[in-house]
């Protein structure tokens, strides 16, 4: 099948993380990741140095996003 990037609400989002986090056992995203992307911190001035859209490398690469899961827990700690 196809990768979907979907929309939603702030509050559904950070449910869903909480929910899969538990599942996998481990934090997706924090709360500090999503006041920071809410925040726009993550957004550069400058133009973007890559060609390729996320949309179109996720189509790429569709048999392959979502096969293994890499916790972040398990890798720190």
């Amino acid at each position: 099948g196809r990768a979907k990037i979907i929309h939603l609400p702030l509050c559904l989002a950070e449910l869903a993380t909480r929910i899969l986090g538990f599942l996998v056992g481990d934090i997706i995203l924090t709360r500090d990741e999503v006041e920071g992307l809410t925040a726009n911190l993550l957004v550069s001035r400058h133009p973007p140095l890559g060609k390729t859209r996320l949309s179109e490398w996720l189509d790429r690469h569709r048999n392959e996003v979502g096969i293994h899961y890499a916790s972040e827990l398990k890798r720190r700690f």
